[in-house]
């Protein structure tokens, strides 16, 4: 089964080695017929501490590397 790839923005990076990566997703409201937001945060394995808050990246999901953390960063996004 492939691995899922998200795209987020960088929310936290205080941890040593890991980044809190906001995820958001858009769907359209099944009775109002409107589009809404909903984001969820995901920990992400970042080995060498490269990433800032603001950054745009992509993560991967991977074998659980802590408690909290099954994703690793693959890169940046170019911003747009």
């Amino acid at each position: 089964m492939p691995k899922r790839i998200m795209q987020g923005v960088v929310v936290s990076d205080k941890g040593d080695k890991t980044i809190v990566v906001r995820v958001e997703r858009r769907f359209t409201h099944a009775m109002y017929k409107k589009v809404i937001r909903r984001s969820k945060r995901f920990h992400a394995h970042d080995p060498e501490n490269k990433f800032k808050v603001g950054d745009q990246v992509r993560i991967e999901e991977c074998a659980p590397i802590s408690k909290q953390k099954r994703w690793i960063v693959l890169a940046a996004e170019a911003a747009a």
